[in-house]
């Protein structure tokens, strides 16, 4: 009410009925951002469709024409801050963790093979877009591929960078003083005689010249690259040695992590999640039945049924994981595939959280609180003074908790402040 309010008393004061429906709409746009009655997306396009509409609805509102011509509606999409949106919102779909696994298959692992295929494709496509805009669109491919291989981000984003800015060089679409120069020329031919003027640049003149930098920029950085790009230690060390701490405490390594499809023939089929890891002494963290991928809280059921087709990612010693598939005539997949992304060290893998003194959780079982589904942390070991009780020595989701227990679990990063939140008020 108090928006309309001065919404109204805008109308009042303003010299023109133009001027007092930008406010009204201005007004209404503030309002949506402000308090959240939509989404601020659903905010954004509704007032442009309103700006729209003016065009449409002139007559009757009192206006000559729309305030906002049709034909630049939808200008603002150009935006680098769009064009990062976008790239955000192409994340979520996982379009990025395609396009990182595509150039992962290509390139493999090695630094001197992603540098050259992810700075020319960022290259190219930055000659058809802004700099910036390309950068932005690929920033989360770089940040899934450095998190999937173990390479430093900070190593790939500076060749990503430079490239996206010399990939502008290819052609006029992103050569904003070229741009600037073809309308000088066209200025200044106006007033030469027909003789005497000028050839604009044509959309790839520039093209010979645009890709030479961009060989030359990539070129670069493959000799040169070790010497000068930049490391971060923190990413070097840390990793290893928190994965150095888990397996001389407990016998686990992070990297243990299987990812195996169940044939229609193996005797998996038509067994509970309980029941195999029971029998096998393997871990189930993530599943995929064909229906969404199951990792987290509130995802995977120990009584969850395996189904032919079945995409499994398991936990476990090598030793355990062989008997496993030699039992089990499971097919193991190489390298992660699937959970290739969900399981990334970025976003999953072990940890240890305590049970304070406070706790309702004191004298209750992992099996009792449903651990793995209420909280989406998998117990593989308890610390409890000297002794450790792990999957290998068997019951620890049957072992009541104590004040102080340690617990080894591995879980999503996203799921730990759930831990955090709740486990003192269990």
């Amino acid at each position: 009410m108090v928006f309309l309010v001065v919404g109204l008393l805008l109308a009042n004061l303003v010299p023109t009925i133009e001027i007092a429906w930008v406010s009204t709409i201005l007004l209404l746009a503030i309002y949506l951002f402000a308090f959240e009655v939509v989404g601020v997306d659903v905010a954004a396009v509704t007032a442009m469709v309103l700006l729209g509409l003016t065009s449409l609805l002139a007559p009757l509102i009192g206006l000559q024409q729309g305030l906002v011509p049709t034909t630049d509606l939808f200008n603002g999409f150009s935006s680098n801050a769009v064009i990062s949106i976008i790239g955000a919102g192409l994340d979520k779909t996982g379009i990025m963790s395609q396009v990182a696994a595509f150039i992962l298959r290509i390139s493999g692992s090695t630094e001197g093979r992603i540098i050259p295929l992810l700075s020319s494709t960022v290259g190219f496509i930055s000659s058809f877009m802004q700099n910036v805009g390309a950068a932005a669109l690929f920033l989360p491919v770089v940040s899934r591929i450095s998190a999937r291989i173990g390479l430093p981000l900070s190593r790939l984003l500076m060749p990503m960078g430079f490239c996206a800015i010399l990939g502008g060089t290819i052609t006029m679409v992103s050569s904003s003083p070229l741009i600037l120069l073809n309308d000088l020329i066209h200025t200044s031919n106006q007033s030469l005689q027909a003789g005497q003027q000028m050839e604009t640049f044509s959309l790839f003149a520039v093209t010979p010249i645009g890709l030479a930098l961009v060989i030359t920029g990539i070129v670069y950085f493959i000799l040169a690259g070790k010497f000068v790009l930049p490391a971060n230690k923190a990413e070097h060390t840390e990793g290893h040695d928190t994965a150095s701490y888990f397996s001389e405490t407990y016998g686990l390594q992070a990297s243990e992590v299987y990812e195996v499809v169940v044939p229609a023939e193996s005797p998996l089929v038509g067994v509970s999640v309980d029941e195999l890891e029971q029998r096998w002494k393997v871990r189930i963290i993530a599943v995929e039945k064909g229906d969404g991928l199951r990792l987290g809280a509130d995802s995977i059921d120990r009584g969850l049924g395996i189904e032919a087709g079945t995409v499994l990612g398991l936990l476990g010693t090598e030793e355990y994981f062989t008997v496993f598939s030699e039992e089990s005539s499971i097919n193991r997949r190489n390298d992660l595939e699937t959970f290739a992304n969900s399981l990334a060290t970025a976003k999953a893998g072990i940890a240890e959280v305590v049970i304070p003194p406070s706790s309702n959780l004191v004298g209750k079982t992992a099996r009792d609180v449903w651990m793995r589904k209420t909280f989406g942390l998998s117990l593989l070991a308890i610390h409890r003074g000297e002794e450790i009780i792990s999957c290998r020595t068997g019951g620890v989701r049957q072992t009541p908790f104590r004040p102080g227990d340690t617990l080894v679990v591995h879980t999503a990063w996203t799921d730990l402040p759930i831990w955090s939140r709740i486990a003192t008020l269990w």
